[in-house]
């Protein structure tokens, strides 16, 4: 029989390194940070905060997040190079607890072609990773990449080799979901039967889901003798993404009758950050997504609907409250005082320090003066909002004014506060939304190309909140920008700035390296 320790599963979450490299638009550093907090009420046991040597930015957010939140052990992920461990080990310098994970490829496929290396030289080259990584922590985790068509003596070796050399857990990748449940079972049994010291790590497994069989790969792989998953939220990630943390956390405690198993993960914020995720990684979650899809506590069946009046179990596995979804009250107006405002977010799942009540109530009034009566979602909308704000931004939008004939000219003028002065631009187009970013461009005066222009409401109604989310080409770089209004036009706007603003932090961040650089290299000479 096994122990309480034996059953408690890892959860390591990688949503801001191998979820977010599948973004269009990189991440702000705020962004990142509200995720993290996020992933960290959740209750995971490890967040992969990113990948250091990437670049600059990606360093300063796994510093910024190591240094300031406190739970999970923070990882930072680093080829097999001396440059990238020692990238890693200066990110996570002031985190509580931290890991270094570093990985190089072990499949012939990969090893001819990719690192045009022998399995002995790539072995040799992981050893002296783990060797130097440990100078930064004694918490090491290692992953052979592809390990999923590498032959199993090979992986065995390479494996040996590493925790040898001092690999604390070992992470065994399905790297392009290639294989199947009872074959991905039978290499983590084929390595607890066939490496001599596999007791002296923990026994990772990383399943893409290529074939639509992450998270199923990952169940086999923990009952064949793994103890730490690695996923993400809504399963996102390279290609058709990773195991989605949210449906296996919930596999697991809701099938305890087979598993046996258990995680400490808090199933009432797997909504909220479910949300959270999509919306600030601009990727919208299918309705028919198990868990967290709005179709998955839906009954369209006039049977299915009896059935649930009579027993809610009849149809439903998992309650809507398990996960933290909540129905939606909307008994909040515009005579609702602050104090009651501060209450329900309370109850939402929000703290005091998650949002400032003095201008949120504000926002709150204007919004229930159009409105008149408010749902929950709405007053989330409102906190989302804010939390797009930064203090320090240069960027603000201070008035739109738009005018549309009946033949569809429009034109549009912007009053924008730019670097803490005021900017005014008149500018027509072809609709109010093409007016207003042709104001705003000629304010700006530099080249900003919109990818891609999405619309969705945040709610029901014609009174509905929208929220755009664009992708916008600035400066070679892809930057995600978001806008919440009852107006679509102004939240368009309002995305537009988002993007300026988050390409203004971007480029004080690289200034910042470079003159950094520019000392170091002085003070060399």
């Amino acid at each position: 029989m096994t122990s309480a320790i034996d059953d408690r599963i890892w959860i390591f979450d990688t949503t801001l390194r191998d979820g977010e490299q599948a973004l269009r638009a990189s991440l702000s550093k705020k962004q990142k940070i509200q995720i993290a907090e996020a992933i960290s009420r959740l209750g995971v046991d490890v967040m992969e905060l990113g990948f250091p040597a990437s670049s600059p930015g990606d360093f300063d957010a796994v510093q910024t997040i190591s240094r300031s939140i406190k739970g999970p052990v923070m990882c930072g992920l680093a080829r097999a190079v001396p440059s990238d461990i020692q990238a890693c080990g200066e990110a996570l310098q002031y985190a509580e607890r931290k890991r270094i994970h570093t990985f190089i490829a072990s499949s012939p496929l990969h090893l001819q072609y990719k690192l045009r290396k022998t399995l002995q030289q790539a072995t040799e080259q992981a050893v002296a990773s783990i060797k130097l990584a440990r100078q930064y922590t004694d918490d090491i985790e290692f992953s052979c990449e592809d390990a999923g068509r590498t032959p199993i003596d090979d992986l065995c070796y390479m494996v040996e080799h590493a925790i040898s050399a001092g690999a604390t857990t070992i992470n065994i990748p399905d790297t392009v979901g290639y294989t199947i449940p009872a074959e991905f079972a039978n290499i983590i049994t084929e390595l607890k039967n066939k490496v001599p010291n596999i007791d002296k790590a923990r026994l990772s497994v990383h399943c893409h889901n290529d074939l639509g069989l992450a998270v199923a790969n990952s169940l086999a792989a923990i009952e064949a003798g793994a103890r730490q998953v690695e996923c993400t939220i809504n399963g996102i990630g390279e290609r058709a993404g990773n195991c989605a943390l949210e449906e296996f956390a919930m596999v697991l405690a809701t099938r305890a009758d087979s598993y046996r198993q258990h995680t400490a993960i808090n199933s009432n914020e797997i909504y909220r950050t479910s949300q959270l995720v999509s919306q600030i990684c601009n990727m919208p979650i299918q309705p028919n997504k198990a868990i967290v899809g709005s179709n998955a506590f839906v009954h369209s069946s006039g049977i299915h609907q009896d059935g649930v009046l009579k027993a809610q179990n009849t149809y439903e596995i998992i309650t809507p409250e398990s996960i933290g979804m909540r129905p939606n009250q909307f008994n909040l107006t515009s005579r609702s005082g602050k104090h009651v405002i501060k209450h329900r977010l309370s109850e939402l799942g929000y703290r005091e320090h998650d949002y400032d009540l003095v201008s949120l109530y504000e926002s709150f009034l204007e919004l229930a003066d159009k409105k008149g009566q408010l749902f929950d979602y709405d007053l989330e909308a409102l906190v989302f909002a804010q939390s797009l704000q930064e203090l320090d931004d240069p960027y603000s939008l201070t008035g739109l004014v738009t005018e549309t004939d009946s033949q569809g000219h429009a034109s549009a003028t912007v009053q924008l506060t730019c670097h803490g002065k005021p900017r005014s631009q008149t500018a027509s187009g072809n609709g109010p939304v093409d007016a207003s970013y042709n104001a705003l461009q000629s304010i700006i005066d530099q080249p900003l190309d919109i990818v891609s222009y999405q619309l969705s409401a945040k709610g029901s109604g014609a009174d509905a909140l929208g929220q755009v989310d664009i992708t916008a080409r600035y400066a070679g770089q892809n930057i995600h920008g978001i806008g919440l209004a009852t107006d679509i036009v102004k939240a368009s706007a309002q995305a537009y700035v988002h993007v300026l603003n988050t390409a203004a932090r971007a480029a004080q961040v690289r200034a910042l390296k470079q003159h950094l650089q520019a000392e170091v290299q002085e003070q060399a000479s």
